[in-house]
């Protein structure tokens, strides 16, 4: 055979490899290791292993070294990848024989990647609301659409710029639409990473960069199945209406053949018990064979898992199952091999020999990035969204991730892209996750600006609140087993005419196999469960409003939100709502005989956070069951012990007030 010159990974030439069959995949064990060390790189399997154990080292050490300059992972991967490239380590004979082998070249990492972030983009399909895109605001609506179509127009509008030659070549300018289309969309799981990594999520910014980016991206993916179809019809009527038929049928086959057999699945599984592992098994086949489907019919095999993704049930059991299973493994291990793996094939060397399209591929990043900022600051900004807030939003919007790298990565393996273009894009990739999370921290603070608003009602406590007053209260509810006792002592507060209570139920959900948090105001008229059994919890508080009608008003509402920012939306709540005290449920759970039943970590970190960051005094329900007689046709007695202090005087106030 004819040996190959010097290789860098991924040249856009050919050559001829010894390739050794059969394959060797697995060593022969730690004794041939021993005596002949380099044996161990000529299997596949050890030499995988190999690849992994560097790019997870690489990428992990250097996040340790960035993070508290406040670079992501995500960019951290990256430039892990630039590092280990050929032009630094992989001029090292050690890199060389680990990452750019001729005998197995690089096709088994990039095949493992592939892998792995397929199955990222099923998790992502799992996790995603589809119904927040049908039910989102006009505001969302409208930035969701403008973020996308701005761009698209200053890509057009620079092409005719730089299209100074009539006849130029077609190859350029399809690579110059593609990359266009893909500075242009606006991912709705990398808008849901950079939140989550701001801890921003559940704020009202938050909410609205996730149902924009939502509409964004359901409207890219119409899009450019507008514009295959439109190439299709150009090249053979035919052949488009075989595609429109064969996707036709395909999400029919997925929305209402597999997704009935999941729900029956959930059906099937007794309540609390897991998923069997069988069906969690068939699940996943389904959704690699989605991906093969697609492929099989020329087109990205993405689609395919991603849309069966969005077939599966959200939320528990199945959803969550999937995600707890496999979210761990797939991001940790799939995606940063990926992530490092695409970095990696970053070639200098092609940046320098052709900077015609250095030049272009440079200008128009920068220019579709100013496009999508613009609008997307000009559409809030125009919302009444303040200043400060605006920029940063329009920050967000303009976020470029995974899912970006993964489009160049798979453009540049079809030969869409050069090698030029594929490299300048990893470079203004890396610069944004680098930049925009800096910029959003300094622009959009919470923690300081949820301080700053709460200094107003520093004196919002029951000691100040004045005898004929109506009492606010927040009523945190975490399981059924709350509401009754929590309803016992706000009956005991003696509500009247002229002091009457008004109670605001926040029943608080953990958000489980979904990216997106949702708040649900509930209306006194529902007939039907909305989320997590919130309408049995709610219509007890309903109940009591209608016993003690003209004493009590109760507003419900339901938050589902990662537990790591649940206190955020309580006291947010206790702050917009002015309410004077917050009623929060004890962690333990007590059985019949007085043993503890169960514990719950979640629920003391929120009430240890909510003790902390509350604009208003704090109260925490411990119940011991025991009750058997109505609070309503029995006498009481209120004990207090009181050993001086701040909460000893609130505690005070409310034994009074029950007196």
């Amino acid at each position: 055979m004819v040996e190959a010159p010097s290789p860098l990974p991924h040249q856009n030439d050919t050559y001829e490899f010894c390739i050794i069959l059969p394959p060797r995949i697995n060593s022969a064990g730690i004794w041939e290791n021993l005596a002949y060390p380099s044996t161990m790189l000529t299997y596949s399997l050890p030499l995988l292993e190999m690849q992994i154990v560097v790019i997870f080292v690489s990428s992990h050490l250097l996040f340790a070294i960035l993070k508290p300059l406040g670079i992501t992972l995500f960019a951290s991967q990256i430039i892990a990848g630039l590092i280990l490239g050929p032009p630094i380590m992989g001029k090292l004979n050690a890199f060389r024989n680990i990452f750019y082998r001729r005998e197995l070249g690089v096709e088994m990492i990039d095949a493992v990647s592939v892998f792995g972030f397929t199955l990222f983009i099923f998790l992502t399909g799992v996790k995603m609301d589809v119904k927040m895109a049908f039910n989102s605001t006009k505001k969302s609506v409208v930035i969701g659409i403008i973020s996308l179509l701005s761009p698209i127009v200053v890509g057009i509008v620079l092409h005719k710029t730089f299209n100074e030659h009539k006849r130029m070549n077609d190859v350029i300018k399809t690579e110059r639409i593609v990359g266009t289309l893909i500075e242009s969309t606006t991912s709705f799981s990398v808008i849901a990473c950079v939140l989550t990594e701001l801890k921003i999520i559940n704020s009202e910014l938050g909410r609205l960069a996730l149902s924009s980016a939502s509409v964004g991206d359901l409207s890219t993916l119409f899009l450019v199945h507008i514009i295959s179809l439109s190439h299709d019809w150009a090249t053979s009527p035919l052949l488009a209406l075989q595609r429109v038929l064969v996707a036709f049928l395909f999400i029919t086959v997925l929305f209402f053949v597999f997704r009935p057999m999941m729900f029956w699945i959930i059906k099937k599984t007794p309540e609390g018990e897991p998923i069997e592992e069988v069906y969690i098994v068939a699940i996943l086949m389904v959704a690699i064979g989605c991906a093969i489907f697609t492929h099989w019919t020329q087109q990205a095999p993405l689609i395919g898992a991603f849309l069966f993704g969005l077939a599966v049930p959200d939320g528990p059991p199945l959803g969550s199952t999937l995600i707890n299973k496999f979210e761990c493994f797939v991001n940790g291990i799939f995606l940063a091999v990926y992530i490092t793996a695409s970095a990696m094939r970053v070639n200098p060397r092609k940046m320098v020999s052709n900077p015609p399209r250095v030049k272009f591929s440079i200008i128009s990043f920068f220019l579709t990035f100013l496009a999508k900022f613009i609008s997307c600051f000009i559409a809030s900004f125009v919302s009444f969204m303040p200043f400060r807030d605006s920029l940063a939003f329009g920050l967000i919007m303009s976020s470029k991730g995974v899912v970006e790298l993964a489009f160049f990565s798979t453009f540049r393996d079809n030969w869409v892209i050069s090698e030029a273009t594929f490299s300048v894009a990893v470079f203004a990739i890396l610069v944004n996750a680098t930049v925009i999370p800096l910029l959003v921290r300094f622009l959009y603070d919470p923690v300081s600006r949820k301080y700053a608003g709460y200094a107003g009602y520093q004196r919002r406590n029951l000691m100040h609140l004045k005898p004929d007053a109506e009492l606010r209260v927040l009523a945190c509810i975490h399981w059924p087993e709350n509401v009754s006792a929590m309803i016992d002592l706000l009956d005991l507060t003696c509500p009247m005419k002229e002091s009457p209570n008004v109670i605001y139920a926040l029943h608080l959900i953990e958000l489980m196999a979904r990216d997106s948090p949702v708040f649900i105001a509930h209306h006194k008229h529902e007939t039907n469960t909305t989320v997590g059994g919130s309408f049995e919890d709610i219509l007890a508080f309903y109940q009591y409003e209608q016993n003690n009608w003209g004493l009590v008003t109760v507003n419900a509402f339901t938050a589902i939100s990662p537990p790591k920012l649940m206190h955020e939306d309580i006291c947010t709540m206790a702050l917009d709502k002015q309410t004077s005290f917050i009623i929060l449920p004890f962690h333990r759970k007590w059985s019949v005989n007085g043993s503890v039943e169960a514990e719950n970590n979640v629920v003391r970190n929120v009430n240890c956070s909510v003790l902390d960051q509350s604009p208003c005094s704090v109260g925490i329900l411990i119940d011991r069951g025991g009750r058997r007689i109505p609070m309503k046709s029995s006498s009481y007695s209120v004990g207090i012990l009181f050993l001086g202090g701040k909460d000893d005087r609130e505690a005070l106030t409310l034994a009074k007030r029950m007196a």
